[in-house]
């Protein structure tokens, strides 16, 4: 796969890489590999969130790294009917190209598959392109997705949904029973959750190298979440973060030698003032009287 890609271009280096470490650390709640002829497309497959009514479902989807991966954020959508998402929509996400603002370098292909598994019995609170299914009627589509592998895109692309479809069924409980207590209990709450996951970040890689959008995709606006990605998976590539620079002593507050006058001094002069003010009036208004009257004659003793 790796002979037709440059080598020493940052995004192949860590597209291959993050596909590596995925095989090298599988999980059971989730399957993900990019594709033979281009590793800048993925597809993958989720497991059910536990103790939801998607529990036991087995649920495929697409993932496009941008050319500029990992400093410009994946798309994601989903193909296998859910009742939670429009199936071959984009996924509005704050790990999606919807919100790059959000995207961190550090953040994976494995990272947002633990967000999305996690955003999935969420509230779509009436978000535009998201679904609001009863549970009873998620619980049959979990069903249902466990039949066989959605139908999508070149034979090549299909066989590989099938191998990922026939390794995740493999290790998928049994589609537990929707019990009372979950049908009538309300829906979490949406939260935002941030993870980061310890990776390399190599340097930005040059336009045109990607794939284009397919055309006919819309975007979905869905409230941002990221759960509880895994910090570092055992022989995940370690991350190299660069430290930014210290602030300066210049730029710490100084302190201030000036005198900062106590309130009841102010109060103390304002007092002096006005008794100075007042006198003056006095000895003004005896000069003016005393003057009106003539001169003024002394006693002598």
């Amino acid at each position: 796969m790796a002979d037709k890609y440059n080598l020493k271009n940052p995004a192949v280096k860590r597209i291959l890489q993050e596909g590596k470490e995925m095989q090298s650390n599988p999980s059971d709640d989730f399957m993900s590999l990019p594709l033979e002829e281009n590793i800048f497309e993925w597809q993958f497959a989720i497991r059910g969130p536990r103790d939801t009514e998607f529990e036991g479902g087995i649920y495929h989807g697409r993932i496009q790294l941008p050319a500029e991966y990992p400093f410009k954020p994946p798309s994601f959508m989903l193909l296998t009917p859910n009742g939670r998402f429009e199936t071959q929509t984009k996924i509005c996400l704050s790990i999606s190209n919807h919100h790059p603002e959000h995207w961190q370098p550090s953040w994976s292909v494995r990272t947002a598959l633990v967000a999305l598994i996690a955003f999935m019995p969420t509230n779509p609170n009436g978000a535009l392109g998201s679904l609001d299914y009863k549970k009873e009627e998620r619980r049959a589509l979990a069903i249902k997705s466990r039949e066989a592998s959605p139908r999508f895109g070149t034979p090549e692309r299909q066989k590989l949904i099938d191998e990922i479809h026939e390794h995740m069924l493999s290790k998928a409980p049994p589609v537990p029973q929707l019990s009372p207590s979950l049908a009538s209990e309300e829906q979490p709450r949406n939260e935002e959750v941030e993870a980061q996951v310890n990776m390399q970040n190599p340097e930005a890689l040059t336009a045109g190298e990607g794939i284009p959008d397919q055309s006919g995709d819309r975007i979905v606006e869905e409230q941002e979440l990221l759960d509880n990605a895994n910090p570092n998976p055992a022989g995940e590539v370690e991350a190299s973060t660069e430290i930014p620079s210290g602030v300066s002593s210049n730029q710490l507050p100084q302190k201030s030698n000036t005198r900062v006058q106590k309130p009841d001094d102010r109060l103390f002069t304002l007092a002096a003032i006005g008794l100075t003010i007042a006198i003056v009036v006095l000895l003004l208004k005896k000069f003016i009287k005393a003057t009106e009257h003539g001169p003024v004659f002394m006693d002598g003793s």
